[in-house]
């Protein structure tokens, strides 16, 4: 688990007049040194193209004045003040920590930011957000039974490519077609750097990056020293090189952004998982058995039903420090996990409603790393364009998309002025535009990478046999498809869902009762199999949104 980080500088430096960073590290004795200099990387905000664009070409001068986009932390309410005011993009802008923890409204974050949608850099092409909510980090990279590809869509197969995507994108201010510039100036800002400036200070040595990422120097401290497989001379190696050593670090860091575990790599940092320890209930899945996350559920939900004496975890055996909320796991919260666990078939107590989480949050992880149609763009659409709109939109097919990219792809620098009308954030005046998710990346010729895992992926989940799961016929199935999100620690990354609509565990709930009652009507477009099978009722909320807190955690 990630050491709380400190901001004594940054608060110093706000103090006398000067921006700090917003971030830094107390665990250089603790992360591995490829972790510390990832993490440093991740809070470069030189990378940018408003970097780029307005320094006076000495890369460890300061900028004369920051990116207006970096002045504020957009929240659901009123902004809060932006922790890297006066700089320009970085990763940790939209996956905070507890650098806003003591803001009024603001508090620590599981990686992600408080806004339904991030503000990006202005560049004259009217994008002023990103199209989907910023999903937290922690756990995002865990080892999974299917194929392994991140972002909402499935855009990316590995953490390097996400991280180069990033920083070479939209986000960091970059359009499609300065793809080449970007990457020569993240490879200047690594190659120039002398490690005189405020982020190098807080991080052992104060190292320039050419230094660290060398590794030879005998003057780097052994804590800090990256291994081999890390190390580059980028005084010699090409810019392209350089980017991807900036991105296997990168990686490093993210990857490291775990929950709490024990020594045995079972989860132990929430009321639930304290109660299943005190209740001798597995944790994980056996892996001697090899038994699978489903197959885990279903013994999972057996025991638990088989419960006769539940030993709660009391409020005073533990304490919250970043959640208002006891630290504890009862009967309401048990009432909840039932009505969590439940599927169709199950014997049930009166009154209690089937929730069917399970078939797509599997415990532990409490996701399953697959992509479904929950309806969330659908009625984000609907309620700005009237029922039934969403359900009326005109989506091409395979032949007509490919003929007609710019009209319904998103941007990529083979097709700088593609509209990407349906990788928007909708709009009142702006009909037809929306999100559907994976339909955007699959069968699309220019995101190659992650096409023979999507289509491992959406062949098995839709059960058609590989000589017919072709893509025309798969990509109408993919309208609407969103990676599920992890449900540990929900009252850290609020709001909720890729449209950031869902402000409460209650309103998400309801939600769920909303589309679930749709779907057993047909009227979810391409809606997910498992929302049928939800059968809750208003009493089902309260003991739900129990369990559900009952995950949170003091991740920092």
């Amino acid at each position: 688990m990630r050491q709380r980080l400190f901001f004594i500088l940054a608060a110093v430096l706000a103090a006398c007049g000067g921006g700090g960073h917003g971030g830094g590290s107390s665990s250089a004795d603790t992360d591995p040194p490829e972790v510390q200099l990832g993490e440093r990387l991740f809070l470069e905000t030189r990378f940018a193209q408003f970097f780029s664009a307005h320094s006076t070409g000495d890369v460890n001068a300061p900028l004369a004045a920051g990116d207006p986009v970096m002045d504020d932390s957009a929240t659901t309410g009123d902004p809060l003040p932006g922790p890297f005011r006066g700089q320009s993009m970085n990763c940790r802008a939209c996956h905070l920590v507890d650098e806003l923890q003591d803001e009024a409204g603001g508090g620590v974050r599981t990686y992600n930011d408080f806004a339904r949608r991030s503000p990006v850099p202005a560049r004259g092409d009217q994008a002023t957000m990103t199209a989907r909510n910023s999903p937290p980090l922690v756990g995002s990279t865990l080892r999974r039974d299917v194929p392994f590809m991140l972002h909402f869509d499935g855009e990316f197969p590995t953490t390097a490519d996400l991280v180069r995507g990033t920083l070479t994108g939209r986000n960091f201010g970059w359009l499609p077609t300065e793809g080449a510039m970007a990457v020569a100036h993240i490879a200047a800002v690594i190659r120039n750097d002398d490690g005189t400036g405020e982020l190098a200070s807080e991080f052992e040595g104060s190292l320039p990056y050419r230094v660290a990422f060398l590794g030879t120097d005998p003057s780097i401290p052994a804590a800090v020293r990256i291994p081999p497989q890390y190390r580059i001379d980028v005084t010699q190696a090409s810019d392209a090189q350089v980017l991807d050593a900036v991105a296997q670090l990168v990686a490093a860091y993210v990857e490291s952004l775990l929950f709490s575990t024990d020594a045995a790599g079972a989860n132990n940092g929430s009321p639930y998982d304290r109660f299943l320890r005190k209740n001798g209930l597995p944790r994980a899945p056996a892996p001697a058995e090899g038994e699978s996350k489903a197959s885990y559920a279903a013994r999972l939900r057996g025991l638990v039903q088989a419960l006769k004496k539940p030993a709660f975890v009391q409020a005073n055996e533990g304490q919250f420090e970043f959640h208002d909320q006891p630290f504890q796991f009862g009967a309401t919260e048990l009432e909840g996990l039932k009505i969590y666990l439940s599927v169709p078939g199950d014997v049930i107590s009166a009154g209690q409603g089937v929730g069917n989480c399970v078939s797509c949050h599997v415990a532990p992880d409490f996701t399953d790393f697959r992509f479904h149609n929950t309806g969330a763009s659908e009625q984000e659409y609907d309620a700005l364009h009237g029922t039934g709109a969403f359900a009326s939109l005109n989506i091409p097919d395979l032949a007509t998309r490919t003929a007609s990219f710019d009209a319904y792809l998103p941007p990529s620098p083979a097709h700088p002025t593609a509209t990407g009308a349906f990788r928007s954030a909708p709009a009142a005046d702006k009909p037809g535009y929306t999100d559907l998710g994976v339909w955007n990346v699959f069968a699309n010729p220019d995101i190659p990478d992650p096409q023979s895992a999507l289509t491992e992926l959406l062949c098995t989940e839709f059960q058609i046999p590989v000589e017919t799961c072709t893509p025309d016929v798969l990509l109408p199935l993919t309208v609407g498809l969103f990676k599920t999100p992890t449900l540990r620690d929900l009252g850290q990354s609020q709001p909720f869902f890729h449209t950031g609509q869902i402000d409460s565990i209650e309103d998400a709930v309801q939600f769920y009762i909303t589309v679930s009652t749709l779907a057993r009507q047909g009227r979810i477009r391409n809606g997910a199999a498992e929302l049928a099978d939800i059968v809750i009722g208003q009493g089902d909320i309260a003991p739900l949104a129990a369990f559900l807190r009952s995950l949170n955690e003091d991740y920092s």
